[in-house]
């Protein structure tokens, strides 16, 4: 590890439309990652004997994960240059784990030797998440690092296009596969679907890729140039005590714009992870007509052997939230492209608070659409024959992809202008606390919710989930945007941006 000695400059020089393309790339990768995770991880539990109550249990992994990770990687990162450079490093270690780990959890009733199926399934998921929130939290440092105030929208927003995409092929994936490749979508009790394995080696694939293409072709400023500030040796050389000292101090004096923000994504993040872990069992439930029994393990023990139409039900509409899940985020792509021009209009606030109020009104809406009577739906590369009420809920779709978009662009765009350049990694690190802890209360209180309030109707949970959007539309009052804060440390250097 070498330090620099060059004079730092100020201005970030003027990137190209395909120097932030490449900066951003890897999101594509690591993306559609999380979108097999996000659309499969309830179904393969489920699958591998997990009941509704403990779904979400099992789900925590993932947001402690990357409440334990994001903070320690950021601050490694500020201080960290070697050959690959600051950020590369990271994303890299963590693109490998991911890939390993997507490989895995679909084999888990294959590989789980000494624990069952299921535990050694949530250790995976345990593995993915972590090493998801790796390569994260290093990516959005980066774009800080190396994209000027002036472009730091676009960057932004490309940023969540390309995410989108990447979670728009992830989520298809287990339905390309079965309705255009033809490999079985449905799975006894204790395995996991033949389709849904493939899509995790293909994820792995298209992870590892994609983050090789950000590592190799983006060349990072070396510190103290470019308004990064310097790498100094005495950083570098501090014990895990006096870092652990600092990142708890800076907890406690973080800037006042990242302290409301917090308000808003305690709000959007509990209603998304409700959605991640209860929209298949909902929809499966709401729209199939499959009865809550069905996702009862001891249920299913008593029966013995799954109905052949119960099971086709719950592949054909697990595939179906994997269609769902891309539409959002392919609405979520679109939004994302006109965003930064809407934001420089109207302001940001506005912008976030609007996206954030029509997914409320997306997730509310649900409960409204049932419609049993089977259609034949032509989707391009197939045809295939679900209930109307399936197809209605691309509309409630678009108002959720809108808060998608904003979600993933709007609190960096604003955060960004009131943090310290030296610093900039490890608070980027501390924010994912206002995303991991509000999924956190989420996973603890969701599926006793469930089960005790709501009889394990997943619907109503849906409902909740709305609820809590649109508070979070309603806090964006509270955030200031485009003020400059005075930093918490004399010695770091601010950007502001205003819009």
């Amino acid at each position: 590890m070498t330090t620099s000695n060059s004079t730092p400059s100020q201005q970030k020089p003027r990137l190209s439309f395909w120097q932030i393309w490449n900066v951003s790339f890897g999101f594509l990768g690591v993306q559609f990652g999380f979108a097999l995770q996000n659309a499969n991880a309830s179904r393969i539990l489920s699958d591998l004997g997990a009941d509704l109550q403990s779904l979400s249990l099992y789900w925590l992994v993932a947001p402690i994960m990357g409440l334990l990770i994001q903070p320690l990687v950021g601050s490694a990162s500020d201080r960290t240059w070697n050959k690959l450079g600051r950020r590369n490093p990271y994303i890299l270690a963590g693109g490998i784990a991911a890939a390993i780990g997507m490989i895995l959890m679909p084999n888990s009733d294959a590989l789980a030797m000494f624990i069952t199926p299921l535990l050694f399934g949530a250790m995976m998921l345990a593995v993915m998440d972590a090493a998801f929130n790796l390569a994260f939290q290093p990516f959005r440092a980066l774009v800080s690092d190396m994209v000027p105030a002036e472009q730091r929208n676009v960057g932004y927003s490309i940023q969540s296009f390309l995410i989108n995409i990447g979670g728009v092929l992830g989520s298809i994936a287990p339905f390309v596969l079965t309705n255009v490749i033809g490999l079985e979508n449905t799975a006894s009790a204790g395995s996991v679907a033949p389709s849904v394995i493939w899509a995790f080696y293909i994820g792995a694939s298209v992870m590892l890729g994609s983050v090789l293409w950000t590592v190799f072709r983006t060349k990072e400023y070396a510190p103290g140039t470019n308004g990064l500030a310097e790498l100094n040796k005495a950083d570098i050389d501090r014990s895990f005590s006096e870092k652990l000292a600092e990142f708890f101090g800076l907890m406690k004096t973080m800037p006042t714009t990242m302290k409301r923000l917090a308000l808003v994504q305690f709000f959007s993040w509990f209603a998304l992870f409700i959605m991640w872990v209860y929209t298949m069992p909902a929809i499966t439930q709401h729209i199939w007509g499959v009865e809550a029994k069905w996702f009862d393990p001891d249920y299913l023990a008593a029966v013995g052997t799954i109905p052949a139409h119960i099971a086709q039900a719950k592949g054909t509409a697990g595939d179906w939230v994997g269609i769902i899940f891309a539409a959002y985020m392919f609405f979520a792509a679109i939004a994302s492209l006109v965003m930064a021009k809407v934001a420089n209009k109207v302001g940001r606030k506005l912008t976030y608070s609007l996206s954030l109020l029509a997914g409320g009104i997306g997730y509310l809406s649900i409960v409204l659409i049932q419609s049993p009577e089977l259609v034949m739906v032509n989707l391009g590369i197939t045809q295939i024959e679900v209930p109307q009420g399936a197809v209605t809920l691309f509309l409630p779709m678009i108002g959720i992809g809108m808060a998608w978009a904003a979600i993933l662009a709007m609190p960096y765009a604003i955060l960004a202008g009131s943090l310290p350049v030296k610093q900039t990694g490890v608070y980027m690190g501390i924010f994912n606390f206002t995303i991991a802890a509000p999924q956190i209360v989420s996973g603890i209180f969701a599926g006793w919710i469930l089960t005790a309030v709501f009889d394990n109707q997943a619907i109503y949970i849906i409902m909740m989930a709305g609820a809590a959007m649109i508070l979070a539309a309603l806090s964006v009052y509270f955030v200031k945007d485009g003020v400059e804060e005075k930093s918490v440390n004399e010695n770091s250097t601010e950007v502001n941006i205003t819009i």
